[in-house]
């Protein structure tokens, strides 16, 4: 049972990840992701997502560095940009990652997209980024079951993470089965479906019987199916709501009631057409 935001999950290395963190997408670097990250902090986050393509690494590692909370209690994730992906570039982009943010290690590294022709080889760069220490874990971002089926057989280290779109309307249970098989743990970007999910009348009626807002009722959601979430808002009062999901629990008819609503849909470009 997972009662605090505090609670982690347990990557397939050892290393411990918060079931809940803080998204960095599409938020300005400078004044509003320092703003942001500083108040996901306040509000109890440990865990902050950001992305080379974000282009905002630099604001969340000051943020960080000015919140006064020690560094190893902060797990932070980034990205590489699709457009360095491969071997050398791939060690490059990491480096450059790591000025930007201030830090001399990131908690997880991971591959943005399965860009096609690249991958494998930038699994091979993340692979070397993990055993020098770069990374506690490495990871990869919209990978779909045939992309990581590309790279298991040869890879040194498995994933420890699948980060995919992931919400009511996009429940991929089969992407989440094989990732289980394989002792990855899946992470959902865009759990709130940009707000769409506030149109949808069974959230409500579950969020209305719960006295629950909508956005808390599908993080919930995600947490009990096992897939660690990381929502994201620039508005300090949804940033501390979106943080009260740890006490209390969705019954198992309602988790049903919300597996049901799947309509295969997303909200960006499917990860075979990038």
């Amino acid at each position: 049972m997972i009662t605090n935001i505090k609670d982690c999950a347990t990557l397939n290395n050892g290393v411990k990840m918060p079931w809940l963190g803080f998204g960095t997408f599409q938020v300005p670097d400078g004044e509003v992701v320092e703003r942001s990250v500083l108040w996901a902090l306040e509000a109890g986050y440990r865990s902050i997502d950001t992305a080379g393509m974000y282009r905002n690494e630099a604001g969340v590692g000051k943020a960080i560095r000015e919140s006064g909370i020690p560094r190893k209690e902060i797990f932070v994730t980034t990205k590489v940009a699709n457009e360095r992906q491969g071997f050398d570039e791939a060690l490059r982009a990491f480096d450059d990652s790591l000025k930007l943010l201030g830090m001399d290690y990131v908690d997880l590294y991971l591959v943005h997209r399965a860009v096609k022709g690249k991958y494998p080889e930038t699994w091979k760069a993340f692979e070397k980024i993990y055993k020098d220490g770069g990374a506690r874990a490495i990871g990869v971002s919209n990978f779909l079951t045939h992309h990581l089926e590309d790279i298991i057989p040869d890879a040194e280290f498995i994933p420890a993470v699948n980060q995919i779109e992931y919400h009511p309307y996009l429940t991929e249970k089969e992407l989440l089965a094989f990732c289980k098989k394989h002792g990855i743990v899946c992470e959902a970007w865009s759990p709130l479906q940009r707000g769409k999910i506030f149109e949808d009348k069974t959230i409500a009626a579950i969020a209305e019987n719960y006295g629950r807002t909508m956005a808390q009722i599908a993080l919930r959601w995600n947490i009990q199916n096992g897939v660690i979430t990381i929502p994201r808002s620039v508005k300090k009062e949804r940033i501390i709501e979106n943080a009260g999901i740890f006490d209390f629990a969705l019954a198992d008819e309602d988790m049903a009631a919300i597996d049901a609503l799947n309509k295969d849909f997303r909200i960006s470009t499917h990860p075979d057409d990038y």
